[in-house]
């Protein structure tokens, strides 16, 4: 979790290949802590959110508009972790499209806690109060016929995961893995050890050309961080 003042939205679309059968991805970068939402879909118009964290009106308005411009159906709500600016945009999300949160079970508890989080840091979370699903190591989420396979990265949250694609090589990493940094370690049920042990164990196991996607800031790759990243080396 970072803190900036938001100065305007970014939008980035990443085709991740030529070839329209594939997925891609389009990101925003919303709220006051300047947070990467994701949606990821495919030839069939299906998509899925990962950690919605609109949070103005206007960002509300263009998650929305970028769903009814390409004639999507949003099959799916996944949030990495449950940290407030990851989970923003899940009422509007949720209640928009008619899906429920998906997350590690560990999460829970802080999602249970998001509203009053957000107090302390001074702002407001309106909370989407429906049923939600968990989601664990190895499970697969499919679009069609494309896979993500869950991966277990605890350690700036007590059940964060990232969602890893084999097929196309990139990776939806939350706030584990930042260019030239990692997330954050001084928050409530953080474990430094734990993130630098899954990073490690975990994330750079991945093959090198694997593309990072954060959760803050621009994308990177596997082999790059482990080169370069003064956290891990």
């Amino acid at each position: 979790m970072y803190i900036f003042r938001l100065i305007n939205n970014i939008q980035l679309a990443i085709s991740l290949h030529t070839n329209n059968k594939m997925l891609q991805i389009q990101q925003f970068t919303f709220n006051p802590f300047q947070e990467n939402t994701y949606i990821l879909h495919n030839e069939n118009k299906k998509a899925i959110i990962i950690d919605p964290g609109n949070y103005f009106i206007e960002e509300d308005t263009q998650l929305q508009q970028f769903i009814i411009d390409n004639s999507l159906k949003v099959i799916q709500l996944i949030n990495t972790h449950c940290h407030i600016d990851h989970v923003f945009g899940n009422a509007f999300v949720c209640n928009t499209f008619k899906v429920q949160p998906t997350f590690h079970k560990n999460e829970e508890i802080m999602y249970q806690n998001a509203p009053q989080a957000a107090l302390r840091w001074g702002v407001e979370l309106t909370q989407y109060n429906g049923s939600f699903t968990f989601i664990k190591e190895k499970d697969v989420v499919k679009i069609d016929e494309d896979e993500l396979i869950v991966i277990e990265a605890p350690g700036h949250s007590p059940g964060h995961i990232c969602l890893y694609s084999k097929q196309q090589s990139f990776l939806i990493g939350g706030d584990v893995l930042f260019y030239e940094s990692i997330g954050r370690t001084d928050l409530p049920m953080c474990n430094h050890n734990d993130l630098i042990k899954n990073i490690k164990e975990k994330i750079f196991t991945l093959p090198d050309e694997t593309i990072v996607y954060a959760g803050h800031g621009q994308y990177t790759l596997i082999k790059h961080e482990k080169e370069f990243n003064p956290f891990v080396n």
